[in-house]
């Protein structure tokens, strides 16, 4: 079985989608946020006020680097800003089957409003925010995605079993 990779935008249901897609295939989870906080003992928004969003993206391409050599099957709930690096496209290839998990605009801010925890989604309107950074990064997501599934209004048990339906039983 090939790995699944999630991606999106934050706020899309990438860990709670991943979590239960792993317990489902009986497998082990892996969200890159927490790789990175845990290895080097900061929150993600420590590490960017203190060394800038740059130095956190190398920090995700170096996760991944790490991940792409584990023969051991997981789920990967990947940073919403991931995929954007050019560099990581060959690594998500090589580690499984990416999947971009849909959010319209207005879920995203229903789901995000009140959360002080994302770095790149303080000052400003929230909405104007996920706005600029969802036609930044859409694209990108649907380019490097094998499939795209849409999470709003759906329960993570649904979004789950579709994915399993569509990665786990390709080729």
């Amino acid at each position: 079985m090939n790995n699944i990779i999630l991606i999106g935008f934050m706020g899309s249901g990438k860990t709670s989608v991943g979590e239960k897609l792993a317990d489902q295939l009986g497998i082990r989870f892996v969200d890159t946020d927490e790789v990175i906080e845990k290895k080097y003992e900061r929150s993600i928004s420590s590490i960017f006020a203190e060394h800038g969003e740059p130095y956190f993206r190398l920090l995700e391409t170096a996760v991944l680097e790490e991940l792409s050599g584990d023969s051991e099957p997981f789920v990967m709930s990947a940073g919403g800003g991931l995929p954007v690096q050019d560099k990581n496209h060959e690594y998500l290839k090589k580690i499984g089957t990416t999947v971009y998990l849909k959010a319209k605009k207005e879920t995203l801010v229903e789901r995000l409003e009140g959360d002080r925890t994302r770095p790149l989604l303080q000052g400003g309107a929230l909405e104007e925010r996920i706005e600029a950074l969802m036609k930044e990064r859409e694209h990108i997501y649907e380019a490097v995605a094998d499939l795209s599934v849409e999470t709003d209004g759906r329960e993570t048990e649904k979004i789950a079993e579709e994915i399993i339906a569509r990665a786990v039983q390709r080729p």
